[in-house]
């Protein structure tokens, strides 16, 4: 008897590792998982809880008859019940029969465990910690043998292994899914058209807001040191063609270097205002102007004039406020794209050149020096850029490889 259990236990481990082991996907691993254990043990239900260490609580994540429809429904805490008692002692508990008369087993209103009379509980572990339980029931008196027992124990082992890397791919997956978000958001928000929506967007929400005639946005320009209208709704083209403003000049000078809001009463008769011909032609009497900042730093200015004199209320002020933040947001982000895409480029570009070199180390045993230089050399006759050399280094290698052939 001992020896076909034991060919049988080889067995059910080879088929668990190769199932478990053939999924990255947390759910396919969970469920692969009841599914062999319910079906080498013969049992009535098995049950795999995941331990929530955020709540310190047992959660069931698989069940194989009769609880599918309880899945993360089901939350046992640590010590709680024979579950939590194994996840917290971090031993096997076997139970041959009247399970439900154990002094650890505890009714859970969702879970009729108590209609099993046997149960098999180990805890699932990876590197010495406890990530979570699976549970074996009979409804029938079963005595557990010790060969049952260490494999239980064994496969607690090695699913726990599994879902260790089911995690971290889980999370490499979500991370790559990000980056993936904002790489696909970073070609539309990275574009002048993308940007300019938002800001016209921005100007109109503004104006409406502020019963403004003309609003404009203007954004800094670091190498000349002026703002210049990036979007602005106003009645006119004179507005529109107005030239940039220089930074260190009256008040354009005072909202950027200041970072905080200036609010003119009327233009007219500020000696600061740039251009108080244009603002008597256009009508324009009140102004406010908000710095839009960003990390500490003014990314430009958003302006609001009115025919009439008018005083910004409290609801006003604070509205503008979150409108001029959300513009610096997009601004910002429109910046951090595309500094993220030109680094993304870099990266490809060394990539290239790196396997480029490579192949020319190789093929005409030239050292790493003499292959960067003929690339560049290359470069300069065909007057193109270094990485299509290098990339045309890389598929003529690729060609003269057995098996390749031109289409």
């Amino acid at each position: 008897m001992g020896q076909p259990w034991k060919h049988q236990e080889l067995d059910t481990l080879h088929r668990i590792s190769a199932s478990i082991n053939s999924h990255l996907e947390l759910d396919e691993v969970l469920s692969d998982t009841v599914r062999l254990v319910h079906e080498v043990t013969q049992g009535d239900s098995c049950l795999l809880y995941l331990l929530d260490e955020a709540n310190g609580e047992l959660v069931l994540q698989a069940a194989k008859d009769p609880h599918p429809g309880e899945l993360a429904s089901i939350r046992w805490k640590l010590g709680e019940g024979i579950t939590g008692w194994v996840a917290q002692e971090r031993e096997v508990v076997a139970v041959a029969e009247q399970a439900y008369r154990d002094s650890r087993f505890k009714y859970f209103a969702d879970l009729p465990e108590d209609r099993f009379e046997a149960f098999l509980s180990a805890p699932v572990t990876a590197k010495n910690e406890v990530i979570g339980v699976i549970n074996v029931q009979h409804r029938v008196a079963h005595r557990h043998s010790d060969p049952e027992i260490m494999l239980l124990t064994i496969i607690g082992q090695q699913v726990g292994n599994a879902i260790k890397n089911a995690r971290l791919f889980a999370a490499a997956q979500k991370r790559a899914q990000q980056i993936e978000n904002i790489l696909r958001v970073s070609e539309t928000v990275s574009s002048n058209l993308y940007l300019d929506e938002i800001l016209k967007l921005v100007v109109d929400l503004a104006s409406e807001m502020t019963n403004s005639s003309v609003c404009s946005i203007m954004l800094v320009d670091q190498e000349k040191q002026e703002l210049v209208i990036k979007a602005a709704r106003a009645s006119s083209e004179a507005y529109l063609k107005k030239p940039p403003l220089r930074i260190d000049r009256r008040l354009a000078g005072r909202v950027v270097r200041g970072g905080k809001m200036v609010t003119i009463p009327d233009v007219a008769s500020e000696p600061d205002y740039q251009y108080p011909e244009l603002a008597k032609k256009e009508g324009l009497q009140s102004l406010v102007s908000l710095p839009l900042i960003a990390k500490n730093r003014v990314l430009g200015v958003i302006n609001c004039y009115t025919v009439s004199r008018h005083r910004l209320t409290q609801e006003e002020t604070h509205m503008l406020s979150i409108i001029a933040h959300q513009a610096s947001l997009a601004i910002e982000q429109t910046r951090l794209v595309a500094q993220a895409l030109e680094a993304r480029e870099a990266l490809e570009t060394r990539k290239v050149m790196e396997r480029a070199k490579g192949i020319l180390q190789t093929e005409a045993q030239l050292s790493e020096e003499e292959a960067y230089l003929r690339i560049q050399q290359q470069s300069r006759r065909l007057r193109k850029p270094m990485r299509e050399m290098a990339e045309a280094i890389i598929l003529a290698s690729e060609l003269k490889k057995p098996g390749s052939r031109e289409v």
